[in-house]
């Protein structure tokens, strides 16, 4: 079962989904579609739905029964013990200080200060170390229950210069779609040879990545397949704050087709040399994410 709610739907994506779903209430959709359906309808939906909301509820074999994901949302999913909680931000600080400043006779002498203060506190963050990691897989699908990744490639950016990569081909128990081995280049012949294990290959990327900041580009996706890996061999999952590059394109450029990377890395005038593999796509993020925190 899958419930779909979504806010200032395209027309044009509004056609896709109920060529799938019923749309029981406007903005509603619900029914019954396979995993690999139910992906490609998440993927449709963040790439059309420009300032809208999404959420999307669906069956699952957790603890819960269930999984959610959303999109534009100021509510964030977060992982608390292996149970999926949302994590609302709190407003209501926000709302007395505004009531407060509004009060008959309020002096700014205090707000003032305590802005001088912020300033420097920002000054002294521009001048500390800026360090993050860019995170990117290949996977066999699209669906992270039944599918696996095969690549997984990641960068650590200090001060704007790449410090250290990592890079590994992961051998899986199953096929590799010809679309993938089209869209990838990457074969069984190539994994068998050079690849390993997908627990040494996580234990090693855990590693790689530690408590650093992440950057990705369309992060729900690479981190729903990080998580369920995790989950398979009993690791950590990750709680590092993580910064999606997909996320921030669609807040701050309208006048683009769609919000692929490789058509972002085009509109920055970006070279995209060996898209769809693992690390050559982090280079590639790293270069949009820049461009994104220019504008």
């Amino acid at each position: 079962m899958v419930v779909l709610c979504l806010t200032n739907c395209p027309p044009t994506l509004r056609g896709d989904l109920t060529r799938w779903l019923m749309e029981i209430d406007t903005g509603v959709y619900a029914g019954n579609v396979s995993a690999r359906v139910r992906e490609e309808l998440w993927n449709r939906v963040t790439e059309n739905i420009k300032d809208g909301r999404a959420t999307m509820v669906y069956s699952a074999r957790t603890e819960q029964k269930m999984e959610f994901r959303v999109h534009n949302n100021e509510w964030i999913p977060v992982d608390f013990d292996g149970m999926k909680l949302m994590l609302r931000p709190n407003k209501t600080f926000q709302v007395k200080s505004e009531r407060t400043e509004n009060r008959m006779g309020y002096s700014k002498a205090s707000a003032i200060r305590k802005a001088k203060r912020f300033a420097k506190h920002v000054q002294n963050q521009k001048d500390e170390t800026e360090e993050y990691v860019v995170f990117d897989v290949e996977t066999t699908g699209l669906s992270s229950a039944h599918d696996r990744i095969i690549e997984i490639g990641a960068i650590k950016v200090i001060d704007g210069v790449v410090a250290e990569q990592f890079e590994r081909l992961i051998k899986q128990d199953m096929a590799i779609p010809n679309k993938v081995k089209q869209l990838t280049g990457i074969t069984e012949e190539m994994v068998g040879q050079s690849g390993v294990d997908e627990k040494t290959a996580l234990k090693e990327v855990l590693n790689f990545i530690g408590d650093k900041d992440l950057v990705m580009h369309n992060a729900a996706f690479d981190f729903n397949f990080l998580r369920q890996t995790c989950r398979r061999h009993e690791e950590p999952i990750p709680t590092n704050k993580v910064t999606d590059t997909l996320r921030i394109a669609k807040q701050n450029i309208k006048d683009i087709d769609d919000y692929k990377l490789s058509t972002l890395a085009k509109y920055f005038g970006i070279e995209n040399m060996a898209a769809h593999r693992a690390l050559s796509d982090c280079h590639l993020t790293k270069h949009v994410y820049e461009k994104l925190i220019e504008k």
